[in-house]
């Protein structure tokens, strides 16, 4: 096992190697390398973990089997998922993030030993550390689920736009909001649960109608955000698990697919904030006027190698 030292000393290794990681998939002659960066990164982090000294020997016959399951369905989905859906495969796996966050949350807020030696403004701060964990780890994966649906075509792509649509997201955000309240100032863990789980509900419901009011034609930027609320989740969780790796990489991934979204949307000529209010990307198609000019002539193929001749 890994003394905490070695295991901080991993854990730097491996953000430093992630940095490297985002520095080289911005560029596609240097992407393949910053891959591999962020391939050794993440294997030091999960040994770092593993072997940690915050995991005991009688926990470690379940992580490796989790593992061993969890690597098995990421070997096949790699083999077996074509390039054209690496998108919605991206999509699922967010899903993932996100419902590996309302887990953590959950569990965390049910552990006694949590919060055992907390008391007054840490206990109010590692609340709310439960509470948003949860709450973005709900919309994370209720929206990617549906994302995934609509890239795979099993969700139509014509956006679902509601009467008084963001009437009722105000109207959820304040009863989150209200409920939230309820949490920090409940006495049992009983009470706490009925407005987690409140608030989950809620939670994935907006990010169902978050998702369905979004065309078809913008869900690249929808990735690209799902993206950002999935790194987000994750340094939640690592608040919740005083995991200082998980809050600077779950950093790195909100702050760089948040900015990739406002890339995309600048490229994509659309506003960023009404992408995410919903109803673009699925307008019905402009009708040619009649004196539209049509194509005409003659078609000839032609091949690359008598492109390059003709140049």
């Amino acid at each position: 096992m890994m003394s905490a030292s070695l295991a901080t000393v991993s854990y730097i290794g491996a953000i430093i190697l992630f940095i490297l990681s985002l520095g080289g998939l911005s560029n596609p002659e240097s992407s393949r390398r910053g891959n591999l960066y962020g391939m050794i990164g993440m294997t030091i982090a999960v040994l770092a973990t593993v072997f940690g000294p915050r995991v005991t020997m009688a926990g470690l016959p379940w992580i490796i089997g989790a593992m061993v399951v969890g690597g098995s369905i990421g070997l096949y989905a790699a083999r077996k998922v074509q390039m054209t859906q690496m998108p919605e495969l991206v999509a699922l796996m967010h899903s993932m993030v996100g419902l590996a966050a309302m887990l953590v949350g959950f569990a965390n807020y049910i552990d006694p030993m949590a919060a055992l030696n907390l008391s007054g403004a840490e206990k109010a701060i590692h609340e709310v550390e439960v509470y948003l964990g949860i709450l973005i780890g709900a919309v994370t994966l209720a929206g990617s689920l549906i994302a995934f649906g609509k890239l795979s075509g099993k969700i139509g792509g014509k956006p679902l736009l509601l009467p008084g649509r963001h009437f009722m997201n105000l109207a959820g955000l304040l009863v989150v909001i209200a409920f939230g309240w309820q949490f920090m100032h409940s006495d049992s863990i009983s009470s706490g649960m009925t407005a987690l789980t409140v608030m989950t509900v809620i939670s994935l419901l907006f990010g169902i109608h978050m998702v369905m009011a979004i065309g078809g034609a913008d869900m690249p930027v929808v990735v690209s955000m799902l993206n950002s609320y999935s790194g987000w989740a994750a340094a939640a969780t690592g608040f919740m698990l005083n995991n200082d790796l998980l809050i600077v990489v779950g950093a790195l991934v909100g702050s760089s697919g948040a900015i990739l979204s406002y890339i995309m949307c600048r490229a994509m000529n659309r506003n960023f904030i009404s992408v995410i209010a919903g109803g673009f990307g699925g307008g019905k198609p402009v009708k040619k006027a009649e004196g539209d000019a049509q194509p005409a002539g003659e078609v000839v193929s032609i091949s690359a190698v008598e492109t390059a001749e003709l140049l």
